[in-house]
């Protein structure tokens, strides 16, 4: 005897369809992230860590995208994809759910999909592996070099910023 699932077509298309636009959401922070890196990288290889947020209202939740250049710690409810600038190559290290979620991504289901199968597997097994460093990552001084040249350039613009308020003052002729 056969177990019968009744399928509506309708909800089904209408979940498929949701899956797809959250696909397109991604793309477009992603590449935002990628357009609005700190000009410091230049078009060295950097991460795109990608995490939920619960928003002010304890609700909604809207995905951070931050550029790296170190690998970040592994986590449910993130993706993780490495930009190589001036190209369009992106490489997905990871793409973890809410655990809640996980049971979607099973093989046979409508949001199966095989990056976040492997990623949720990784995640559960073989987090040390998910979490190395990759062979292009950039040196440790050559990082610090970096993050030391956007602390100066941050601390100048926040002088110059405040320089400009008191010419400003200065104009109006208070003292």
């Amino acid at each position: 005897m056969m177990n019968e699932i009744i399928i509506d077509r309708l909800e089904t298309h209408d979940r498929l369809l949701e899956f797809k636009k959250q696909g397109d959401t991604v793309a477009k922070g992603v590449q935002d992230c990628i357009n609005n890196r700190p000009e410091e990288f230049k078009n060295y290889p950097f991460y795109i860590f990608a995490h939920a947020r619960t928003a002010e209202n304890g609700r909604d939740k809207r995905l951070i995208y931050q550029p790296r250049l170190r690998k970040p710690k592994a986590q449910t409810n993130s993706m993780l994809f490495k930009a190589y600038p001036p190209t369009d190559k992106i490489k997905i290290i990871w793409m973890i759910p809410d655990r809640a979620l996980w049971p979607n991504f099973k093989q046979k289901m409508i949001t199966e999909q095989a990056e976040v199968s492997r990623s949720i597997h990784q995640f559960q097994y073989n987090r040390k592996e998910l979490e190395k460093n990759e062979p292009d990552d950039l040196q440790d001084e050559l990082i610090n070099q970096i993050y030391t040249e956007m602390a100066i350039n941050q601390k100048a613009k926040l002088l110059k910023k405040e320089a400009d308020k008191i010419q400003r003052i200065k104009n109006m002729g208070i003292t």
